[in-house]
């Protein structure tokens, strides 16, 4: 029977419709040049865990569309990005869907709402059903969608670790202040570090 490593891999909203030069975010004048050089950064560390049999999950930001169509966008959300649109991170969407460099390592999907990955998605029965112990975070942003499913995953006994430069946020100053607080909570260490250390850690 082939090994599972209990490591497994989240990657926070690495999707098209944030990264894309043809997603909402780069419409929106929002794109983020420091997001869209994750993709490239984090899949060796993605492909580590899956030669391990390990699983790596992805998180979807998702708007869900209402009777109409229209989608359902928190006031908060629309006050800061008030160029979203109908059709932008819809379910099963282009926009929606992880960036193509990534996609084929990506297990399992789920669809999320707000900041974390946890809150009202099935991430959590998935990760315990597949025996995970360790869980690896990386993606978009660093003070948002990525502080939120580590604490998340630190109240759920997860042995949890962050990749300091698999993450970014819209300013240096709150991804180095978020990478500090939640050192309090899971072990920060760079994608190299991580893949030194992989024959310790996956085995």
């Amino acid at each position: 029977m082939k090994h599972h490593t209990k490591t497994a891999m989240l990657i926070v909203d690495l999707q098209n419709d944030f990264l894309s030069d043809e997603g909402a975010y780069a419409r929106g004048n929002t794109s983020s040049a420091l997001a869209k050089a994750l993709p490239e950064r984090v899949l060796p560390v993605a492909q580590a865990i899956k030669a391990q049999g390990g699983l790596v999950c992805a998180s979807l930001f998702t708007l869900w569309p209402d009777a109409l169509g229209e989608p359902m966008i928190s006031a908060h959300l629309l006050e800061k990005r008030p160029f979203l649109r109908r059709g932008d991170f819809a379910p099963n969407s282009w926009g929606q869907g992880v960036v193509e460099a990534l996609a084929p390592v990506v297990d399992v999907s789920v669809c999320k709402v707000a900041y974390s990955a946890f809150f009202n998605t099935q991430l959590d029965w998935v990760l315990k059903k597949a025996g995970v112990e360790r869980l690896l975070v990386c993606g978009i942003v660093t003070n948002g969608g990525v502080a939120s499913s580590v604490r998340d995953a630190h109240v759920r006994d997860y042995d949890t670790w962050v990749l300091s430069d698999g993450c970014a946020a819209f300013a240096d100053a709150q991804h180095q202040a978020a990478l500090s607080d939640m050192a309090s909570v899971a072990r920060v260490l760079t994608c190299q570090e991580f893949l030194e250390q992989e024959g310790q850690v996956l085995p």
